[in-house]
């Protein structure tokens, strides 16, 4: 087995990974960068419903990860690393190209799911392969060039749709039809993701789960994590320690430009009407620039440290401080002022690669894949009820006012289950769950 990270097999494993969830980031987000104008080529600029319906459509494919988390999770104990990989690639990409030609709120609610589905299943896959082939001290390298590198996904998306009609063009002139912005976004997600399948054939299966498969037959057994008390409260603890991570990317990044940006009264006069349609890709390329850097820093801080959870306490101190500095701090703002808290607040929200280690880290072989895939959909799926709690208390109380009780929530939760899981550095990965 490798054992060190520049081992040749080693490196194939983290380039894969790294351009997989490169592309996963990258679809994961378009939705959000697209919404505004997708929605107005469909519902037309005069529908009462146009931001709730952005935030259901959301919420559908964020349900979608949620299951498929599960499916995809156990099937990685069951059948193996490498066919998620495959397979989760195949179902997005196909998603993401249909999404690009459908113009009915319920088929594209429906596309989302299918998209949220496929998009489920490649972090974890990425992350559980690192984990069990690279060596203990350095696996935490492994996990922070993927994380970091496929953050600026983000980045890229809403650079594709902002030079749309140039991409567009291209389109036109081999097909001789005309494409809108949000439509070549879809498509060039769709085509990278398939392009990347390519890319996947030299990947290899993790020699954990080949010799586990010989000595066990509990694999992907969710009443291994459900049956036992003191497993399911530390499961439990994985999932509530990453949620603040999408309180601040669904809530509070995401809704930039139907609720914060109004409602804080950010000076946006100097924008053009393009631009005005660029407001939520902008805040999301940002935070995801500020992620992708909080990413490495994290990363690094635990390898000198030596320690996951006191890294992770940290941020999530940071990230709370910041997320009311957002809240109570930027009446009036310009809008860079505004972009550059974004960036801010992603870069606290900069543990994800911790916390997706952490998580792989905590359980057996032959559960592992199942953690690592379902955590950070579980994470991502609290999106629904985080968002869903923010949008019915708003109307009562405030748009800010019922953002900061749902973070203080979220906080609290996330530091309370700080205390339910084990420091994993350096801990040795092959063992199985009984």
């Amino acid at each position: 087995m490798p054992n060190a990270p520049t081992d040749r097999r080693s490196l194939l494993l983290i380039v894969v990974a790294a351009l997989g969830y490169f592309v996963d980031i990258y679809d994961l987000v378009l939705f959000n960068v697209v919404k505004r104008e997708s929605l107005l080529s469909i519902l037309g600029p005069d529908h009462p419903r146009l931001t709730e319906i952005g935030i259901d459509l959301f919420n559908v494919q964020m349900l979608g990860m949620l299951v498929g988390g599960i499916l995809w999770g156990v099937w990685g104990d069951k059948k193996g690393r490498i066919t998620v990989l495959f397979g989760s690639i195949l179902l997005y990409s196909a998603a993401n190209i249909i999404n690009a030609f459908t113009f009915d709120v319920v088929t594209y609610g429906i596309v989302r799911f299918i998209a949220g589905v496929g998009l489920a299943g490649e972090l974890g896959a990425g992350i559980t392969l690192i984990t069990e082939t690279m060596s203990r001290e350095k696996r935490g390298y492994g996990t922070m060039v993927v994380v970091v590198f496929g953050a600026l996904g983000a980045v890229f998306a809403d650079e594709v749709y902002a030079q749309g009609q140039r991409i567009g063009g291209l389109l036109t002139s081999l097909t001789g039809h005309a494409f809108m912005n949000w439509q070549v976004a879809y498509i060039v997600g769709g085509a990278m993701g398939l392009l990347l399948l390519v890319l996947r054939v030299g990947a290899f299966e993790s020699g954990l789960f080949a010799r586990m498969k010989e000595r066990t037959e509990r694999r992907g057994d969710l009443m291994l994590l459900f049956g036992d008390r003191e497993r399911f409260l530390k499961y439990l603890g994985c999932i509530l320690i990453g949620v603040p991570v999408w309180y601040v990317i669904g809530v509070l990044v995401n809704l930039s430009q139907d609720v914060f940006v109004p409602e804080l009264g950010i000076d946006i006069s100097a924008l053009t009407e393009a631009e005005r349609l660029r407001i939520n890709g902008k805040a999301i390329r940002y935070a995801y620039i500020g992620l992708s850097v909080g990413d490495l820093l994290s990363a690094l801080l635990s390898q000198v440290f030596r320690s996951r959870k006191k890294v992770i306490l940290g941020y999530l101190l940071a990230n709370a401080t910041l997320a009311g500095v957002f809240l109570f701090g930027m009446q009036g703002a310009s809008i860079d002022t505004y972009n550059w808290m974004c960036l801010l607040l992603g870069t606290a929200t900069g543990y994800w690669v911790l916390f997706v280690t952490l998580a792989s880290e905590q359980f057996g072989t032959n559960i592992r894949s199942t953690v690592a895939t379902t955590t950070p959909n579980f994470v991502r799926g609290s999106v629904w009820p985080v968002t869903s709690l923010f949008k019915y208390a708003a109307p009562a109380v405030g748009s800010v006012a019922s953002a900061t009780v749902v973070g203080l929530v979220c906080f609290g939760a996330a530091i309370w289950a700080l205390t339910r899981v084990h420091e994993t550095f350096g801990k040795d990965m092959d063992y199985v769950e009984g």
